[in-house]
């Protein structure tokens, strides 16, 4: 851009006051604080005035009231990003059910209602309504989960991490944990097991090998200083081949020969079988529990399909020593999340009704004729929007569970491309991923990638809307 052109523009950029008498930037004073709309309208301005300056298109076609109109819409536009929740619903058309970055596990109906109840009212959280005395907000969730899974007692705290710390604290703050040095994983966020039992004070003794660990490995490492043993479920991979990992029955032998407690991190926590619906198997809290271990713990919001919490079930004993335990308090759940696991659980007392009506496990157990039906649906909408401007396809391919969960499973899916033929495949993933709705994609060879199987029919109206509106801008 010339001088003279830069000079021009310049001038006819409006003023502060200007802009905010424009009738729309002028509705929004009546909405919003006044300070938010100026600061809207001088970020504008300002961007406006360094595209001049650093030479950028020059816009020959605006005027003075051309230049008011750019200035208003683009203060509407910052005063609405500016004020819109930082957390934002995402739809979610990765493949990946269980993503944590998106939050993990969709809640079902039961359990949202839970929570909105909950939520809205006062509750008797720590109240025992028979004798009108204090009580305790993990028992609204114990008498569930011990009929559920088999154990003698249960407690929930927020995480599975926070789980793992409350055992390992309460069993062996000061002593030796003994773990095979193919189950020091890494839980995700880069938190690492051995950190966990660093925090809680016990110290950490690796037996065997990255692959191989035998019960032999065990009894060696076994010394007065010895709290338990520990074994974790490595649920966010695989290792195959020339490899040997001692079983939790066989490691139970051992415990109970040196009347130690076992303790197993499960982590991901089903209570379906999985393999019964074409899925790889995966250990069940049931089957985990029917083993022996002493204690055990596992995720509410991975396979289970119910809300971030980290739970406990175990022998009496050991429970009713974490209850005890001062770091309780600083990771207990608060009263939605027992109204949202609560409501998951009960699900579970009817196995189909929980894979029909807990998301996460409707869309692990989705047939493929089902996600056909939505994609064609998905694609229709998309083509009937975009018309000419984008090519629109439907393709097969694989979904992923996620969450650190069944590494080995890939599920068959089907997915809807859209390839624009105005702007590049990762510029219109870029527009979606900063909408409203936002919306989580992939990408490959120039083609942008709608998996189906974890966008819910509810959703393919805003998803095919969201793609329209981009394309078509």
């Amino acid at each position: 851009m010339d001088r003279e052109a830069c000079e021009r523009n310049l001038r006819l950029l409006p003023s502060v006051d200007e802009v905010l008498r424009d009738s729309k930037v002028a509705g929004l004073l009546s909405r919003y604080p006044r300070g938010i709309v100026v600061e809207a309208v001088r970020a504008s301005l300002n961007d406006e005035r360094r595209r001049i300056l650093e030479g950028l298109p020059d816009r020959k076609k605006l005027d003075e009231n051309g230049y008011l109109d750019l200035m208003a819409a683009r203060t509407v536009e910052a005063v609405h990003l500016s004020v819109r929740s930082k957390l934002r619903p995402v739809i979610n058309a990765t493949g990946v059910i269980l993503h944590t970055n998106l939050g993990r596990a969709l809640l079902g109906e039961s359990a949202r209602r839970a929570v909105c109840e909950m939520a809205s009212s006062y509750s008797n959280l720590e109240l025992d309504l028979d004798t009108g005395r204090r009580g305790s907000r993990y028992a609204h969730l114990e008498e569930l989960l011990t009929s559920l899974t088999g154990a003698e007692a249960a407690l929930v705290v927020n995480n599975n991490a926070a789980a793992v710390l409350l055992v390992l604290s309460t069993l062996a703050k000061g002593r030796e944990v003994v773990i095979s040095r193919g189950q020091l994983v890494e839980i995700g966020g880069s938190f690492r097991i051995p950190e966990v039992m660093a925090q809680s004070g016990a110290r950490l003794v690796e037996v065997g090998t990255t692959n191989k660990t035998y019960p032999d490995d065990y009894r060696k490492a076994v010394n007065e200083h010895t709290a338990l043993l520990l074994h974790v479920h490595t649920s966010n991979y695989r290792i195959i081949g020339f490899s040997r990992e001692t079983t939790i029955k066989e490691l139970v032998d051992i415990g109970r020969a040196f009347s130690l407690p076992v303790v197993s991190d499960l982590g991901s926590g089903s209570l379906v079988d999985l393999s019964r619906y074409g899925l790889p198997h995966e250990p069940t809290v049931q089957e985990i529990v029917g083993a022996g271990p002493d204690v055990v713990t596992f995720s509410g919001d991975k396979l289970l399909g119910g809300p971030q919490a980290g739970i406990i079930v175990g022998r009496r004993h050991y429970i009713d020593k974490m209850k005890q335990n001062p770091l309780l308090r600083a990771i207990r759940v608060d009263k939605m999340t027992v109204a949202a696991l609560e409501a998951t659980l009960k699900e579970y007392l009817d196995e189909e009704r929980a894979v029909r009506e807990l998301p996460a496990l409707h869309m692990l157990t989705a047939p493929v004729s089902l996600l056909k039906e939505k994609a064609r649906e998905l694609a229709g909408r998309i083509r009937d929007l975009v018309e000419h401007k984008a090519e629109v396809g439907i393709d097969k391919g694989f979904s992923a569970v996620g969450g650190g969960a069944l590494p080995a499973a890939d599920l068959p899916t089907v997915i809807v491309t859209v390839t624009p033929r105005a702007m590049p495949a990762g510029e219109l993933q870029a527009a979606l991923r900063r909408g409203d709705p936002a919306v989580m994609c992939r990408v490959q060879g120039g083609r942008l990638l709608l998996d189906v199987r974890t966008v819910r029919g509810c959703e393919l109206s805003a998803l095919a809307a969201a793609v329209g509106k981009v394309i078509c801008k």
